[in-house]
């Protein structure tokens, strides 16, 4: 049966890049699920269109997936009506060890290895002390930082837009570091920068202190 989740759950091209002695490659949704549920802090299965795996010695120690956003004003609101279709989140990165640039390999051979054109949208989480240094360090745009806000919560840890309609039960969203990266060809990749509809930012240094410049 195909997943939900829109990847297959076989994969039928295997394409990969080797990066010293890593090997990073195409995954299937299966393949991810050890690592999400059992390592990431969220313990919780996102919108999955494309995964890539760091593997070492042919283990699998490393996994980064793309997404659907959650918000379909997001993509909307990230470069126009025209360009909703081509957004896609970059919604969970996970490592067993996450040894020395390990995490910055992955991203980067697996935004190499996604279709193109693409706007890729990650974010950093505050609460968990996150600050987006692993897309600094492969090129992300820092786009701003979202505002704390509550959602009505929703039943076993799933996201807010599972929620049972009761408005009364709130939980808090923390800030959230905004981050973007374009690929393409040289000509979509400047179409899609002149569409863009945030204001590119200086990078954050630390929590709550924001050059905009």
């Amino acid at each position: 049966m195909v997943s939900v989740y829109n990847l297959d759950l076989f994969v039928k091209e295997k394409q990969n890049i080797k990066v010293n002695k890593y090997n990073i490659q195409r995954i299937s949704y299966e393949e991810t699920k050890p690592f999400i549920l059992n390592i990431h802090y969220a313990k919780r299965m996102p919108s999955i269109s494309y995964a890539y795996g760091l593997f070492e010695s042919n283990n699998l120690i490393g996994i980064v997936s793309y997404g659907s956003p959650v918000s379909p004003s997001l993509c909307k609101g990230v470069a126009g009506e025209e360009n909703k279709k081509i957004v896609i989140e970059l919604n969970r990165l996970v490592l067993k060890e996450n040894k020395k640039n390990q995490a910055s390999i992955l991203i980067g051979a697996s935004l190499k290895l996604l279709p193109k054109p693409k706007i890729i949208v990650s974010y950093a989480d505050t609460k968990q002390n996150h600050l987006g240094i692993v897309y600094q360090a492969t090129n992300f745009m820092f786009t701003g930082t979202s505002k704390p806000r509550t959602d009505i919560a929703s039943k076993d840890g799933k996201h807010s837009r599972h929620h049972l309609g009761d408005k009364t039960k709130r939980v808090f969203r923390s800030p959230k570091h905004r981050y973007i990266y374009i690929i393409g060809d040289k000509r979509q990749k400047k179409k899609l920068l002149n569409n863009l509809k945030y204001k590119i930012k200086n990078y954050p240094k630390q929590h709550g202190e924001v050059n905009d410049g």
